[in-house]
């Protein structure tokens, strides 16, 4: 088993955390091979984003994806920037009120409005990359739900355990709520 995730944006929406957050919860506390990378803008916040993950029973040689099994797609620029790139019957993850895609690649896509959720229950954005592993860990089951707690657990800091709790379980019932077309 290996899945190719690359997650795209742009700086500040919390797309590189949340691929070392998948990456060390597959890898310290869910027993799998893992690597990250990433690459963004000179910009720190507003620039584009782009984060490579890797998981796999089996061992790893190349860092990079190159065809992603899954695309996460936060903003339209970098879903007309990657897209092309998903492997055939992908998942292509997409917040539906920051993201239109063209639908000519044959994948599945899914379109959530994760932001607004976000918005709406913490009054602030901060929480969306959390919410978005949450879809993530729903959709593909890469990860156990238990293993990325520990992870968000032992990564901050106490007052942050709740909110992040919070916003993984507002991201897995988002997911529970997409149909299963694969």
């Amino acid at each position: 088993m290996t899945s190719r995730f690359l997650l795209s944006g742009s700086g500040g929406q919390g797309v590189i955390s949340l691929a070392i957050l998948l990456a060390q919860a597959a890898s310290l506390y869910g027993g799998h091979n893992a690597v990250q990378t990433q690459a963004y803008g000179p910009e720190a916040r507003g620039g584009a984003t782009r984060s490579d993950v890797i998981i796999s029973d089996n061992e790893i040689l190349f860092p990079q994806v190159l065809h992603p099994d899954v695309l996460v797609s936060l903003t339209n620029q970098a879903c007309a920037k990657f897209l092309p790139l998903i492997r055939p019957n992908g998942i292509m993850l997409f917040d539906s009120d920051l993201v239109q895609p063209e639908r000519r690649m044959d994948a599945h896509y899914v379109g959530l409005p994760m932001h607004r959720e976000v918005v709406a229950k913490f009054h602030k954005t901060q929480a969306l990359n959390i919410c978005v592993l949450g879809v993530l860990l729903s959709l593909t089951k890469i990860v156990d739900v238990d293993a990325v707690r520990k992870c968000l657990t032992d990564k901050f800091k106490p007052a942050f355990h709740e909110a992040n709790n919070q916003a993984l379980d507002l991201g897995l019932q988002l997911g529970e709520s997409v149909e299963r077309v694969w």
